[in-house]
């Protein structure tokens, strides 16, 4: 299932039924587990790991050196889990020794077209990154969230379970969970409610997010007191307690 064009270094470990499709390259130290498919014209550089059942389109680069100028060629690596489909000239970049030397995306995702995930990044799973969303250096990216197309992040920016951003969003603080990002220019604007009713979340529960919501973002209060103010949802839900936890420990602020 390898294509005679497809060119495979020694010491890449290739599972027994993955695909590898014309004019590919396999560098060393790349492990590809079984059922994952490669189009062709896909470039894989190690240490690179990519677990089962993975799409890989054409004229992806995965595993490449980061976009990093302190980068001295030190070993760092990129671990992909299983499921994902990584469509065509994604990039994805290996982690930085100035970081934690790994870049991680989990399972289940849809990476778009033109998709960007830069060195040291954490990725959860079923997230969705719509064409062109590109993520700078150390972002992390909780479960269920969706960034729009052309959606850009800045360094060391964490987004939230469930959260949302809007075609063109440009995003410098932290998303929290459930919130949608609403303007070019990153503004919080509302939630997500969607997004949550597909994942099975109960009417009771959505509404408490959305009482959270007013107290702890849209209100603009001093953060310790809108936490005191939310004392009651953080204590009945443990849904509103991720959301206070996160902005307790957001570093670069929230958007609102």
């Amino acid at each position: 299932m390898i294509h005679q064009s497809a060119i495979i270094d020694e010491k890449a470990k290739i599972a027994d039924n993955v695909s590898i499709g014309p004019f590919c390259v396999i560098g060393a130290n790349v492990e590809i587990d079984s059922g994952t498919w490669v189009g062709p014209h896909v470039v894989i550089n190690g240490p690179t790991k990519i677990g089962k059942n993975n799409k890989i389109f054409q004229f992806s680069s995965i595993g490449e050196d980061p976009q990093d100028l302190k980068f001295a060629g030190e070993i760092t690596h990129l671990e992909i889990g299983d499921n994902n489909t990584i469509r065509e000239n994604v990039t994805i970049s290996r982690g930085t020794e100035d970081g934690c030397s790994l870049t991680r995306i989990g399972s289940h995702n849809l990476l778009m077209a033109y998709v960007h995930i830069a060195h040291d990044c954490q990725i959860g799973d079923h997230i969705i990154f719509a064409n062109s969303a590109s993520c700078a250096g150390h972002v992390e990216v909780d479960d269920h969230a969706i960034l729009g197309g052309f959606t850009l992040v800045h360094q060391f920016t964490k987004i939230g379970k469930h959260a949302f951003t809007s075609m063109g969003s440009i995003i410098n603080q932290d998303v929290p969970p459930y919130v949608v990002v609403a303007s070019s220019y990153g503004k919080a604007g509302g939630i997500n409610k969607v997004g949550l009713k597909r994942s099975g979340l109960s009417d009771e529960v959505i509404r408490a997010i959305v009482n959270a919501y007013k107290i702890l973002i849209r209100a603009k209060k001093p953060r310790d007191q809108a936490i005191e103010e939310a004392a009651d949802l953080i204590k009945q839900y443990p849904e509103v307690k991720y959301m206070a936890d996160f902005i307790l420990q957001s570093e670069r602020g929230i958007v609102r």
